[in-house]
């Protein structure tokens, strides 16, 4: 009996490890403390220019939405994350050094490898 027990313990601790971890590789847990916030992209009044950095580091929404804040903070500069290809793209209203830009994303700890104009 006590066998029959252990056995439907394990198995429920093993389906919620299985479950937990399928969200996680799909972005969809919060592995960085993430929870049910979704940042919005700022909206520009003129766009003049996009810019392609590629960013490592970023595993689910809350990473996401640390990227687009970090970018957002930027004056004149919005972000667009697309998690499962690692690239954000930020469309800008005014020139924006690529410095400023990969300052900003590195300081919410997350590092760039490339920027494309």
């Amino acid at each position: 009996m006590s066998n029959y027990i252990i056995v439907a313990i394990l198995a429920v601790v093993l389906f919620f490890g299985i479950r937990s971890s399928m969200k996680h590789f799909r972005g969809e847990g919060g592995c960085c403390g993430g929870g049910t916030y979704k940042a919005c992209r700022k909206k520009l009044d003129t766009v003049i220019g996009q810019k392609t950095v590629s960013v490592e580091g970023m595993n689910c929404q809350h990473c996401v939405n640390r990227v687009m804040e970090a970018v957002n903070s930027i004056d004149g500069a919005s972000a667009l994350v697309k998690l499962k290809k690692g690239v954000v793209i930020v469309s800008t209203e005014r020139p924006i050094s690529n410095e400023t830009i990969k300052n900003a994303i590195e300081k919410a700890g997350y590092k760039v490898t490339d920027i494309k104009e």
